[in-house]
Order: C-alpha cells, then sequence, then structure tokens
C-alpha cells in the first residue's frame, strides 16, 4: 500500500504457524497447509523467522511465493551461525551458504533480510563493520536489502549510525522496553518489529497507539521522519523522496499480533 509519491508500508507478523492463532485469527474449518494463503491475504507481508535456526529448502521459498498474492512481500531472517559468533568478519561462509539456499526462489517477493545479533553483542566498529562489507548487494540476480537488529545499548551511538548510513544498512526500530530504541534512518527503507501486543486490548494496541505507529510509517514513507522520535545522530544529509516501510508486529502478546497488524492496516 502506497499513497501517491510515497513508499509502499507493507504490515504483518512473524511466521504464519501458530497453535492460538487457530480459531481466532484464522478460521476453525481452516487446513493448516491453507494458512499462509489466508494470511497472505489478510496481511501485507510476512518476517519469515525458521530461516534464523535452519536452512530451508528451495522448493519451500518457490511454493510459498506461489501460494500469496502479487505485491506480498516476504522478509527473511538471517542464520544465527552467521550473528551469533565473537568475530563477525569470519561470517562470510555462513552468508553465502544462506544466500544460495534457495531463498531467492522468492524472486519479487523477497523482502529485506534481517540480521539478528544477542542481547549480549556488544558494538565493535571495526568488526561490525567488516560484517556489513560481507553483505551482497545482490543475489541470484536479484538486488538484497539488509537490516541489522542488535539489542545492545552500546550501538547507541552516532558512530553507528554513521557505519550503516555509509553501507546503506537499516537497522531495526523496536519499542521493547529491553532493547534500544534506534529510530535513524540509515537506508532506503525502514525496519519496525513491534512487541507491545497487550492481551487485554483487542486490537493488540489501543487504538490511539496504532494511529501514532500510522502517522509515523507515513512519514517514513514520505521520505521524512516522525517528529516525536529523538534520533541519536544528526539527519540525513539528503533524504529521498520516498521509502519502502515494513511493520511487523512480533511478540508481547503472540496471539493479538495478527489483530494489531489489521487494525494497523486499516488505519494506512
Amino acid at each position: 500500500m502506497a499513497a501517491k509519491g510515497n513508499g509502499r508500508i507493507c504490515v504483518g507478523i512473524g511466521g504464519w504457524t501458530f497453535q492460538p492463532w487457530r480459531g481466532t485469527f484464522y478460521p476453525k474449518d481452516l487446513p493448516q497447509k491453507r494458512e499462509l494463503e489466508y494470511a497472505s491475504r489478510h496481511l501485507t507481508a510476512i518476517e519469515i523467522n525458521g530461516t534464523y535456526y535452519g536452512s530451508q529448502k528451495p522448493e519451500s521459498f518457490a511454493r510459498w511465493r506461489a501460494e500469496s498474492p502479487e505485491g506480498f512481500v516476504f522478509s527473511v531472517k538471517g542464520p544465527r551461525f552467521a550473528t551469533n559468533r565473537s568475530v563477525l568478519a569470519e561470517a562470510g561462509s555462513s552468508i553465502d551458504r544462506f544466500l544460495a539456499s534457495g531463498v531467492t526462489e522468492l524472486k519479487e517477493k523477497l523482502g529485506p533480510i534481517n540480521w539478528q545479533f544477542l542481547p549480549t553483542k556488544r558494538f565493535d566498529p571495526a568488526d561490525f563493520e567488516a560484517f556489513l562489507k560481507l553483505l551482497p548487494d545482490e543475489a541470484g540476480g536479484l538486488p538484497i536489502r539488509h537490516v541489522v537488529e542488535v539489542r545492545h545499548e552500546s550501538f547507541r551511538v552516532p558512530e553507528f549510525i554513521a557505519l550503516l548510513r555509509k553501507c546503506r544498512v537499516a537497522t531495526v526500530f523496536t519499542d521493547k522496553d529491553a532493547f534500544p530504541e534506534i529510530p535513524d534512518v540509515t537506508a532506503d527503507f525502514v525496519y519496525l518489529r513491534l512487541q507491545r501486543s497487550a492481551e487485554t486490548v483487542a486490537t493488540g494496541y489501543p487504538p490511539k497507539e496504532l494511529d501514532k505507529w500510522a502517522e509515523r510509517a507515513r512519514a517514513w514513507a514520505a521520505g521524512g521522519a516522525p517528529k516525536d522520535l529523538a534520533p541519536i545522530a544528526a539527519p540525513e544529509k539528503k533524504a529521498p523522496k520516498s521509502r519502502d516501510v515494513f511493520v511487523y508486529m512480533i511478540n508481547g502478546f503472540k496471539p493479538k499480533a495478527p489483530a494489531a497488524a489489521m487494525a494497523l492496516i486499516e488505519r494506512l
């Protein structure tokens, strides 16, 4: 979805297989093999999390692409074998194996790749730059966009923002209290993983909070930035006229994630 002149705003959830969604998000009589078909017609994006733990078959990526409608997007989490290591500069072989494993079978539906780091991983400028330089701009003839999910407070420094802008890599924005909030824009897209869905709220997030996230998403998509989020570093020297925005309702009270995503889509 996009307003005229703005980037796309894609909204979804993490994965599509979750037992508590059966009978709440999914109809009770829906066969499990049709859950992706259903989810991809009520949302506009899904983040594939299983790739973090192990490789998937090329046939699976091709099937997921075929089962989802035109314009749908799959973000993909990079493997932990690349990020859960003491020396990130040595991750090259893990990154290459992952990109050659069949993920490009998603073709035009392949969204950003999220490289998630442990909460204990501190910012080491030289080693982190070495890792970013291992991330290719293309694979299998497809352009590849990368986002890093850092979860240690040491990354909340202008030097980290400058490094990401130099390498044209985005950083995850999260609203989870335990992780650092980094609202700075560092690439031609913005990536959010929102984790405050509440069990007691029908739509996961209160209506006013959803209104706020919709307003922020529109600001990013128009090439700007939300005025209510304080950046760590100086603004971009030259902001683009538009950006794609990816918003995933991930955890908090996970059974409410689809409701939160659909409520945000309605506002957009």
